[in-house]
């Protein structure tokens, strides 16, 4: 890992004010490999056992690639188109002996021993991208009203009450291959935060409010006080939540 900054890192789960936790996050940090790690984050869905089946498929996927995989030969991109191929694959497999239609969300970062951090994400959870307190880069949904959005007919707030948030434009585990977005971060330096969360946590908060809360919290904090304030916000009525967070934090 590239000098400079020290890694620090969280997960955190919450099952909201569902029945059941469908949600899945993982952080793999390389067993032969220092300063290579795998963040991966699913929303599972089609009901009650179909989408916890879905969200575990992408786990399980993720960590048995992330095992074989090599930083010094190996490819970061492939390893992540991988990881959605298979697991949607496995989870269409699934589907076939089951009466549920599992399906997922899957948002993946890498980050390699050189410093740079490779992206991937289908469905809408997402990854977000800080530096000192303000937002660099997210992800866009594959979502009904992202496209809206995208055509210029909704606005970010417009879109979090509207009747079809919920509607997916792809997700692993549906008959069509799911959309996969790449993004590629050369060097991550000193005050760079990475997070990634599902709707059931992004919904509650705008990117200046994520911002400002990875910057003054360590991620341990930042997790616990999301999830309460998603919670607080949610009113009774909240989907499961996940989210990771990894801040690489200047050497003083």
């Amino acid at each position: 890992m590239a000098k400079g900054f020290r890694i620090q890192a969280s997960t955190g789960i919450h099952r909201g004010d569902r029945d059941y936790q469908q949600d899945q996050v993982n952080l793999l940090s390389h067993a032969r490999h220092k300063g290579c790690l795998l963040a991966v984050l699913a929303d599972g869905m089609g009901g009650r056992s179909g989408g916890r089946k879905a969200s575990d498929q992408v786990m399980m996927t993720a960590k048995q690639l992330f095992d074989r995989f090599d930083p010094d030969t190996d490819d970061p991109v492939s390893l992540l188109k991988r990881i959605v191929e298979e697991a949607h694959i496995v989870i269409k497999l699934t589907a076939v002996s089951a009466e549920q239609e599992p399906h997922s969300t899957i948002a993946a970062f890498i980050v390699m021993p050189s410093g740079e951090s490779h992206w991937a994400h289908a469905g809408d959870s997402r990854i977000y991208h800080f530096h000192q307190g303000k937002l660099v880069k997210r992800t866009l949904d594959h979502s009904y009203v992202q496209s809206l959005i995208n055509q210029g007919e909704l606005t970010e707030q417009q879109a979090l009450d509207h009747p079809h948030a919920n509607i997916l434009m792809g997700c692993l585990g549906t008959e069509n291959d799911p959309p996969v977005d790449l993004h590629m971060v050369p060097k991550l330096e000193a005050g760079d935060t990475l997070l990634a969360c599902s709707d059931g946590l992004w919904h509650y908060f705008s990117p200046e409010e994520l911002a400002s809360t990875v910057a003054m919290l360590t991620p341990r904090e930042a997790c616990e006080f999301l999830i309460q304030k998603a919670r607080t916000r949610a009113r009774g009525a909240g989907d499961n939540l996940s989210l990771v967070i990894v801040k690489f934090d200047p050497i003083l």
